[in-house]
């Protein structure tokens, strides 16, 4: 087993494309992921045991969203167990193209576990808003419902189509396949309010259940338009691979 060093240095080498992948996954999570990835393969953890981490920071932290008295430390406490989740998140698959014991059922568990936290930060926020919001009006009730839905048809569109375009790439021959674009600057900025970490962030304003109201509605109302943004161009292109 080698160094810490020696182990970063190979990690940096097994990197995910930075295309699709706004600024605070590139600058901010995979490089965290990568030292957490570096520390468990020291002490000898497999991918899934990573995977099951993550999903212990974030399923703890937002259990306690829902059932602990808001405050200043709350917030803190919880932002800092999502963002370390988070960073887990990005650790399993950076251990396992290190390791090579990756395969599907890794793959297949990380998804559950994505599926698991996007619903329940949400059921998280709703039990929030219900028991601490200090809610104007009872139909403050709908938006984490709303946003729910927004997150959930988001990730399954988008995992349908990367499988569907990798299914008609298989059908056509490796002749057909278009050649990866490079990362764009630009679409790693416009990314940002879409990106995970950045949506953790509104948990810093747990102690004033207004603010974190007023932030999540925003963070909402974004997410919802970056929804329709890409429906419509996942659309296209599946329409475009169909007419190819």
């Amino acid at each position: 087993m080698g160094s810490t060093g020696t182990v970063l240095r190979e990690l940096r080498g097994a990197q995910k494309s930075a295309k699709g992948v706004s600024l605070y996954s590139r600058y901010v999570n995979r490089p965290a992921g990568r030292v957490l990835a570096a520390g468990a393969y020291r002490a000898g953890m497999t991918p899934n045991q990573v995977t099951l981490t993550s999903a212990l920071f974030t399923f703890g932290a937002l259990a306690a969203v829902a059932l602990v008295e808001p405050s200043w430390t709350l917030a803190v406490l919880v932002y800092a167990a999502l963002v370390i989740g988070f960073a887990f998140d990005s650790a399993d698959g950076q251990l396992a193209r290190l390791t090579g014991r990756g395969g599907p059922d890794g793959e297949w568990l990380d998804h559950v576990v994505d599926c698991g936290k996007m619903v329940l930060v949400h059921t998280a926020v709703l039990i929030f808003f219900y028991r601490f919001g200090e809610l104007p009006s009872d139909a403050w009730l709908l938006l984490p419902l709303g946003f729910q839905l927004a997150a959930v048809v988001t990730f399954c569109a988008g995992l349908l189509r990367e499988q569907l375009g990798k299914a008609a790439a298989s059908a056509r021959g490796p002749s057909w396949a278009v050649p990866a674009a490079p990362a764009s600057p630009v679409r790693a900025v416009a990314l940002l309010p879409a990106d995970y970490g950045i949506f953790c962030l509104v948990f810093l304003l747990l102690g004033a259940p207004g603010a974190f109201r007023a932030g999540y509605a925003v963070l909402a109302a974004v997410h919802t338009l970056f929804l329709a943004a890409f429906l419509a161009k996942w659309f296209r292109e599946l329409k475009a691979l169909r007419a190819g």
